[in-house]
């Protein structure tokens, strides 16, 4: 069974290679597992994955790599997808 998580996230901008965003509320730690995890709309579109979680524990950044060929829209609610 597939299971997505939704990633309340606030959109900071683009780095050189990646988009940045910042957790919006409290950050459970055993979310840490979604490094590398595909990242999905509600519309289940795979829009890239995520890289890095860094910076501060409570509110963490989160780098992601949006796929080459996909709109994106910062707005949108995400979903990583955990296996």
């Amino acid at each position: 069974m597939q299971k997505y998580i939704k990633l309340n996230l606030h959109y900071l901008g683009k780095s050189k290679k990646h988009q940045i965003f910042r957790v919006k509320n409290k950050w459970d730690k055993s979310l840490e597992k979604i490094t590398n995890k595909p990242v999905f709309t509600e519309e289940f579109s795979e829009v890239g994955k995520i890289i890095e979680i860094f910076g501060p524990e409570e509110l963490p950044f989160i780098s992601m790599k949006i796929s080459p060929k996909k709109e994106f829209n910062p707005n949108d609610n995400l979903y990583a997808k955990m296996r």
